[in-house]
């Protein structure tokens, strides 16, 4: 039979298009690359409408409707605000509640996680003592403010223990009902299957644990502000709430408002600090949905 010249020879792979095959990588890249919506484009927009025209009422009617020594008005609060970040007694104040806040942050953060821990695996002691934290956590935090005054000082370490106790509590219970609400069944797999107390730990513990704790992570940081903020309002001699304090006693609207505009910067500040750790643990931790299976779980849904 005629071979038409093909049998015995070698057929050489045709050449690999690497151009080709870089600009449809580029494309896939570019697809998974987040883009904003023309929907967040208009809620953006409308929020900052929203801001505008409350600042213009605001200027127009604080005189004629509303008195100007209550609520002054916004083009009083910027000067005010103008002259408080230009003195070095306001980047000090800036500087104190900051310093406060982190590390009544921190050590509320770890102070929670331990405690969380032991009680949640110590069922015992949880029983023992969660009554008794319940009741201390229903106290609120300002009221321990001349407690703490009296024991830290007036320094900034009894500003620093009112933000660790209120950031510990949330942590804390996160962290214990956390462990509570793990699986018992998977649990009872794992050690069947013969694994080890670090393997129960890697793959039952962590990822039940990953949600609440940063969820607190998140929950607890305007819990720090606030200790912080009420500490210095009781007694201090720098911060913003000492200088919130000292507006308010002297009835001037437009510094109170100024100290306001700076702590809600440093509480937005905190939470998108707060927000973009939150997503890289989760992402190293890979407990963040993957966009393959969601797209299949959608299409699955669908069928």
């Amino acid at each position: 039979m005629p071979s038409n010249g093909l049998v015995g020879e070698s057929r050489t792979p045709p050449p690999i298009d690497t151009e080709s095959i870089a600009t449809a990588a580029n494309k896939r890249r570019a697809r998974r690359r987040p883009r904003i919506s023309s929907d967040a484009v208009r809620v953006i927009g409308l929020r900052l409408l929203v801001v505008v025209v409350v600042l213009v009422l605001w200027q127009i009617f604080s005189g004629p409707v509303v008195p100007t020594y209550a609520v002054s008005k916004p083009s009083a609060i910027w000067v005010a605000l103008e002259k408080y970040l230009t003195s070095s007694a306001g980047w000090l104040d800036i500087q104190t509640t900051l310093i406060e806040v982190l590390i009544g942050y921190v050590l509320g953060v770890v102070l929670g996680t331990v405690s969380g821990l032991v009680l949640g695996s110590f069922q015992l002691i949880g029983r023992v003592l969660e009554p008794l934290i319940a009741a201390v956590n229903g106290i609120p935090k300002i009221a321990l403010a001349p407690l703490f005054l009296l024991f830290f000082g007036i320094g900034i370490s009894s500003k620093i223990a009112l933000a660790t106790l209120g950031v510990s509590f949330v942590v804390f219970y996160n962290i214990y009902l956390g462990l509570r609400l793990r699986d018992r069944e998977l649990m009872e797999i794992v050690q069947v299957m013969g694994g080890k107390p670090h393997h129960v730990l890697s793959y039952v513990t962590l990822p039940t644990l990953a949600s609440p704790f940063f969820a607190a992570l998140k929950t607890s940081g305007p819990f720090a502000i606030l200790g912080v903020i009420g500490g210095e309002f009781v007694a201090s001699t720098n911060g913003v709430g000492h200088e919130l304090f000292t507006a308010a006693t002297n009835l001037d609207a437009a510094s109170l408002f100024s100290g306001l505009v700076v702590l809600v910067v440093i509480t937005l500040v905190l939470n998108g600090l707060l927000n973009w750790l939150d997503r890289i643990a989760i992402r190293k931790l890979g407990l963040a949905p993957r966009r393959g299976a969601a797209g299949s779980g959608n299409a699955a849904a669908t069928v």
